[in-house]
């Protein structure tokens, strides 16, 4: 059993809360319900430790799968506790229970009566006591009698009883069900039934049993459907190279095979379905006649096996239709399978039934026109799924292209594209480069290849698309691929006359998507150079109308969201944002690279323009334990937010990011705020190293070296050493000064505002801080970015105060310190505290020196958590959080948690 107990803070408090009764004199029952392997015992376990801290004896039986065969098993196993000799021993009704021989057995004359007498003397002895009964479903008769007795006895004793029970081995016959329903509507009783995990609860969980990849967590947590007990068996598997784990298949027959054979035999086909399946299809299939199939259904419902939804029945649990499908024998399952693709329709379903039917004839048709037919509902991921059935299936298959209806090439053609636009693009490229050379593969090829930063190999190949082609407007897509990939080239001066050449094809072959591509193109061109209005027409007239290539029209929106942004109208680039983001979802392009690219821009408006709680909304949403390069492009840009407020899963998603520092943007973005990260943190040496890891992955010339090299300056103002320093600000000052072919042209308002900050860190770095130099920091950040204006304001602050203007540093302070706090960026409210109080500002709070990580460790202080469950949410060990707490406590001044908590409150350094 694993250590850590998560996602069950909730139930435990509310277990906790009947304990605390107990102590002052309200005896309390808690009925603790939950499916096998929930975690009930689990949940128990903890209570019982929680028990012990506080003083309480202790007492736990377990009941058995026996029957009536011998009542009061748990009660007898409870008592054979060593500490509970003496008493027991006072009590000798008690101690016939046990059965040693050291009292005589029950006599015919022995009651309940009497027995519950005793053991209510016996609790009252040894108060304050808590009972633990599990596995209820399987108590004997006068079990329940004893639960029923004690729950309506129990009043001011400091007494509290637990029982645990499986909801899923409650059928309706079950003699446990009346029980459970008369004692919940007593007021002592407490009813805690344990859902299944979330996602990201089971994600946690996973990822506490060992290291595992994104890919194979993946896999667990959507098979454990949030059972932990599941979770640790397939982790196991997983290790193992099983699927099944033998031990869990086993607990899973173990309820099928109680079943009757009608039952039984209606739970096979339904496996067979899958996951869900109609009634009437069932009742067809199972071949019973209709009375006996409800039936069947009945008892199956009944025992919780399968759930009715809609006008059909699902199973309870993804493993259970597993393991009953695992189960089945080869010749029953081939039956199966053919019988339901003798009933269906749908060309999805009837792939996966032919397929694992053995008729692979009908398998590669099927799944022809189910990749078909998944494209046209925007359904990428699933369509190069179908598709790259047919390719398995084609050399099997006899005339496979007339059952396909297209060639094979085109098929292959599909698949790749449909893998792109899923955001596989190097799946995309591997099946490109596995079909014939033609120019229609070449273009598309040398588009995912320049993607995927391969620059040189994307030139080539778009080389040879153009030389390849022969009809106008494969020319023209052609040649406007070969002007998209030059660009930021060593041949970056060849990118207007080749786009030039593209456009006026694609207008002469009437290629609507070639001459969007081309003027996308060569509106980044006029950017580069600095003619911005030109940029913004070109790519708003490829905006303008859909190309009939939704990856150019996402590519369109995108960089015309782009230039709104850089040209600092916020409101236009958030509508162009929503739009693309809105097409993107309608045609299943979320994760293709633009439709990526699309939702990191509407997320950075947000954050840019102060709308914080949207942008943090927003970023909840991008994964955390990333498998993928899209995946973990959206997820670095969600540390934005969360090391701006100071978020305390900053470490995790760092923790599963560092896989892809192979990436440019990701290593950029992730790397470049895990310096600020380590900078709010007080940790100057880290955030240099993640700024120095960020340089060597940029060439000179990007402009993405500005922003990078504030912060590494910020960094070793911090360390106070000036080594390094000047040359960081001279490569800052190449990229503001250089494009790929010569001088750049003026930069959009945000790079500008990052030029001169890095300037202004720089001559921090020296020593020198001069107001003016600050102040124009100040107003070019003034165009939107509220939080970038605050910070500048802050170190505005600092040069007027060492220049003598208090009253002026005072001002800029509070307009700072007004801005951070309404958006709640927690460790530069810290640091403007922080500043204050040596100040001496007017209205500056102390924040007793302690860092971004003590207050988002006092922040969950204050929220009633433990050590324990504050190193779970900050991923740190438990004895780290004790060295915090303490130093919290030392700088507050403070001899309690709790005072802590109210220090901090009345300081405002809590959020």
């Amino acid at each position: 059993m694993n250590g850590l107990l998560i996602g069950r803070s909730a139930e435990l408090g509310g277990l906790v809360r009947v304990l605390e009764s107990a102590i002052e004199g309200r005896a309390g029952v808690a009925l603790v319900g939950g499916d096998a392997g929930i975690g009930k015992t689990r949940l128990a376990t903890e209570l019982l430790a929680e028990a012990r801290k506080r003083g309480f004896q202790v007492m736990v039986g377990q009941c058995a799968e026996l029957g009536d065969a011998l009542p009061y098993l748990p009660l007898a196993d409870a008592l054979r506790d060593p500490e509970l000799a003496a008493a027991v021993a006072a009590r000798p009704i008690l101690g016939s229970l046990l059965g040693d021989g050291s009292a005589a057995a029950p006599s015919s004359g022995l009651t309940q009566q009497r027995l519950f007498g005793s053991l209510l003397g016996l609790l009252a002895d040894i108060q304050p006591v808590v009972f633990v009964i599990e596995d209820l479903h399987w108590a004997d008769r006068s079990t329940r009698d004893l639960l029923v007795f004690l729950s309506r006895m129990l009043q001011s004793e400091q007494v509290c009883v637990v029982g645990t029970y499986r909801t899923d081995d409650l059928h309706r016959r079950h003699p446990l069900r009346p029980v459970l329903a008369e004692l919940k509507r007593l007021p002592v009783v407490t009813s805690v039934e344990l859902r299944p995990l979330s996602p990201h609860e089971m994600s946690d969980y996973v990822a506490s049993l060992g290291d595992t990849d994104a890919r194979e967590l993946g896999e667990i947590v959507s098979r454990a459907d949030g059972n932990p007990f599941y979770a640790e068996e397939l982790f196991a598997a997983v290790a193992e190279g099983d699927t099944l784990p033998d031990g869990l298949a086993s607990l899973l027959m173990s309820r099928v095979e109680v079943l009757s054979e009608p039952g039984q035999r209606v739970l096979r086909a339904a496996a067979v379905a899958g996951r869900r399946v109609e009634d009437s299809l069932l009742r067809e299939v199972s071949g019973l006649p209709v009375g006996e199939f409800e039936e069947a259904v009945r008892e199956i419902v009944s025992r919780g096996l399968l759930l009715v939804d809609g006008y059909g029945y699902a199973f309870r649990h993804a493993l259970l239709q597993e393991a009953v499908y695992t189960d089945l024998l080869p010749g029953e399952r081939t039956r199966l399978h053919a019988a339901f693709a003798a009933r269906l329709t749908s060309p999805a379903e009837l792939a996966h039934h032919h397929l694992a039917g053995h008729d692979l004839v009908g398998a590669l048709t099927a799944s022809a026109e189910a990749g078909r037919i998944a494209e046209r509902l925007g359904a990428p991921a699933e369509a190069h799924r179908h598709y790259d059935q047919v390719l398995e299936l084609w050399e099997r298959v006899d005339d496979a292209e007339c059952l396909a209806g297209e060639t094979r090439v085109a098929i292959a053609m599909r698949s790749a594209l449909t893998a792109a636009d899923s955001g596989d693009n190097h799946g995309a490229i591997v099946r490109l480069r596995a079909v014939p050379p033609s120019a229609e593969a070449y273009e598309r090829l040398a588009n995912y290849l320049w993607e995927m930063y391969q620059p040189d190999e994307a030139i080539a190949t778009a080389e040879s698309a153009v030389s390849m082609a022969t009809e106008p407007a494969v020319l023209a897509r052609s040649l406007a691929t070969l002007a998209r990939c030059l660009a930021w080239t060593h041949r970056h001066a060849e990118v207007e006359p080749t786009g030039l050449r593209a456009l006026e094809a694609a207008r002469s072959a009437g290629a609507v998507d070639a001459e969007a591509s081309a003027l996308v193109t060569l509106a980044s061109a006029a950017e580069l150079r600095g003619d911005w209005s030109r940029a913004e027409e070109l790519f708003a007239t490829a905006a303008a109308r859909p190309s009939g290539h939704l990856a150019i029209d996402l590519r369109a929106q995108f960089n015309l969201t782009r230039v709104h942004y850089d040209l600092g109208r916020l409101e236009e680039a958030a509508e162009v944002a929503d739009r693309g983001v809105a097409l993107a979802a309608e045609t299943g392009l979320s994760w293709s690279t633009y439709g990526t690219d699309l939702r990191f821009m509407r997320f950075l408006i947000h954050y840019v323009a102060g709308e914080w709680d949207a942008a943090e909304a927003m970023a909840a949403r991008f994964p955390i334990r990333v498998g993928t390069i899209p995946e973990s492009v959206l997820s670095s840009f969600a540390l934005f937010i969360e090391v701006a407020r100071g978020r305390p899963g900053v470490d995790e998603r760092l923790t599963w990011l560092q896989p892809f520092w192979s990436d440019a943007l990701v290593t950029y973005m992730s790397r470049g705020l895990a310096a600020e990260h380590a900078l709010w943190n007080g940790d100057p040496v880290t955030a240099l190293e993640h700024v120095e890891a960020v340089l060597d992955m940029l060439e000179p010339n990007d402009a993405a070296t500005l922003r990078i090299a504030g912060t590494g300056l910020w960094a070793m103002t911090e360390l106070g050493v000036t080594d390094g320093a000047d040359d960081l600000i001279a490569r800052a000052r190449y990229a503001a000064a250089h494009g790929p072919d010569g001088e750049r042209g003026e930069m959009g308002l945000e790079g500008r505002a990052w030029r001169l900050r890095a300037e202004a860190e720089w001559a921090r770095a020296h020593g020198r801080s001069d107001p003016g130099q600050w102040r124009e920091v100040v107003t070019a950040f003034s165009y939107g970015f509220v939080y970038e204006v605050a910070r500048s304001r802050w170190r505005l602050s600092e040069a007027l105060l060492a220049a003598g203007d208090r009253t002026g540093a005072q001002e800029e302070w509070t307009l700072a310190k007004e801005s951070a706090e309404q958006l709640g960026a927690t460790p530069f409210i810290a640091a403007l505290a922080e500043f204050g109080r040596r100040a001496r500002f007017t209205g500056a709070a102390s924040s007793g020196g302690l860092t971004a990580r003590e207050i988002e460790v006092l922040t969950l202080v204050a929220e009633g958590l433990g050590n324990r469950e504050i190193g779970e949410r900050l991923f740190i060990a438990q004895k780290t959080v004790s060295v915090h707490v303490s130093n919290i406590l030392g700088k507050l001044d403070a001899s309690t948690r709790t005072q802590a908590a109210a220090i901090a409150r009345r300081r405002g350094l809590l959020p």
